[in-house]
This record gives C-alpha cells, structure tokens and sequence, in this order.
C-alpha cells in the first residue's frame, strides 16, 4: 500500500498496524520469559476481560473462599444447615448435630432409645450425609445421650454426692 497513489489515511493505517505488530510481538515474549506476571498496561481497563471488571457475587465469593481455605468449613456448615434434608425429618426431630471437627459429627439424642437407634444406623447416616455433601465430610458419628441435669452450681463446688446425701 505504500505505493505512489497511497492516500494519507492509507499510510496512517499501516502505520498503525505495523506499530501494533511490533509492540504486540514485544509484549508476547515478555509474557513467555514471564509468564506468572500478567501484562501491565494503561492504568484503565481495555476491552477485554480484567480482574478489575465488574464480576458475579458468586464468582468473587467462590474465588475467596478457595483462597482463604473456607471450603471445609463452609461445607461442614452444610451437614448444620440442610440436617433435616440429609438424614430426613423423623431422624431430625429426634436429634441434632453439635459439632463437626475433623470428620467426626457429634449428635445429641432426643432420649437414651433414641441414641441407641442413632448407633445402630450410624453407617447409613454416614452415607446420607456423603450422597448429599459429598465423601470424607463425615467419616464417623458420635453419638451423645439427652444432657442430664447439672447439680453443680456456681464456681465453687464440694465434692460428694450433693443434696442427694441426706436421702440415706
């Protein structure tokens, strides 16, 4: 195009072009000889897709959950949050989960029968709970009686059979 009957708009265009193709072929192999450090630019956003573009809330909370290491945790919540659906009603009405730590999932029963019958399903609970959250979230289940009463009261505390003592 550079011939006598070129126009100037015709020569600005290759310019351009050229000037493009020399910066781009600059910028590609500083990218190889880098290439965990991103391309540094203007300091807007071009054309194409940025970190610094508006993104999806899901999106941003996914990719701060993975970095901080919540996945785990937020995944355990799942078990507390969804018990009912996992183990289905009648299991939940008569049980709760209280803590999760490091695979094992402690249960309160609702009565002593209760927390025998919670043991005696205690690996199809596990598989439930793996059907609906996926493997090694739960890998055992401990399983708790009612919480009896406390006659122990306040800091101090004697030892002895308490205000059952004077019974006989």
């Amino acid at each position: 195009m550079a011939g006598e009957h070129s126009r100037g708009s015709d020569l600005a265009r290759a310019a351009l072009r050229a000037a493009r193709e020399r910066s781009g072929g600059r910028a590609r192999e500083r990218n190889r000889r880098q290439p965990g450090r991103a391309r540094r630019g203007r300091g807007w956003s071009g054309p194409d897709a940025d970190e610094r573009d508006p993104q999806e809330f899901g999106r941003l909370v996914r990719r701060m959950v993975h970095a901080r290491g919540w996945s785990d945790r937020l995944t355990g919540g799942q078990v507390f949050a969804r018990w009912g659906e996992l183990v289905g009603e009648e299991i939940a009405a008569h049980s709760e989960p209280v803590e999760l730590a490091e695979g094992v999932l402690t249960l309160r029963a609702e009565s002593t029968a209760w927390a025998t019958e919670l043991r005696l399903l205690q690996r199809q609970l596990v598989r439930r709970i793996s059907d609906g959250l996926g493997e090694r979230v739960v890998r055992r289940i401990k399983v708790l009686g009612p919480a009896a009463p406390s006659w122990r009261h306040g800091p101090r505390h004697v030892s002895g059979r308490g205000p059952r003592d004077t019974y006989g």
